[in-house]
């Protein structure tokens, strides 16, 4: 993948990072049992359509796109989850369902839950169900540059994480 692609773009940008390898998962609570990470520090990437144009919404695992909040929050017509029809082709390097909260690498805008940018650190799918990345969100912030929002809901953090 994308893992190297990625990779170089953080060597590039002096960005210090571990890449955590697991055993196949594919929800992003199944990733953050197999990979120890608490629910809120594990960011799961969710494509959007946002007035028609694709977007990702970057969140905590155990947290759910509100489409209302995200809508009002960002002013637009009209919110509403991506097909994969509609967004795979925009990630040819990534796996289904495990492409980074890179937007930028992608010529896509990226907002991030606010719940998410309180991390210190935060894990993400690295473009593969096999492996994570983990970075200070300070740096995360500096290349990607998302918009923070309030746009999610779940259940408290304490009540899921994983040892």
């Amino acid at each position: 993948m994308p893992l190297n692609q990625l990779r170089n773009y953080l060597d590039e940008n002096h960005v210090r990072y571990v890449v955590i390898s697991h055993s196949k998962a594919y929800t992003a609570q199944g990733i953050a049992a197999v990979a120890h990470i608490s629910g809120k520090e594990l960011a799961k990437t969710v494509i959007l359509k946002l007035d028609g144009a694709l977007a990702m919404a970057v969140l905590p695992a155990s947290y759910h796109v509100d489409l209302k909040a995200l809508k009002k929050a960002t002013g637009v017509n009209t919110a509403e989850l991506a097909s994969e029809y509609e967004f795979k082709q925009h990630f040819p390097d990534c796996e289904t369902g495990a492409m980074p909260p890179f937007g930028n690498l992608y010529a896509m805008p990226v907002y991030v839950d606010a719940t998410l940018a309180e991390d210190k650190e935060i894990a993400f799918n690295a473009g593969s169900h096999l492996e994570l990345i983990r970075l200070a969100y300070e740096d995360f912030e500096r290349l990607v540059q998302p918009l923070t929002l309030h746009f999610s809901f779940g259940r408290p953090v304490h009540e899921l994480t994983y040892a």
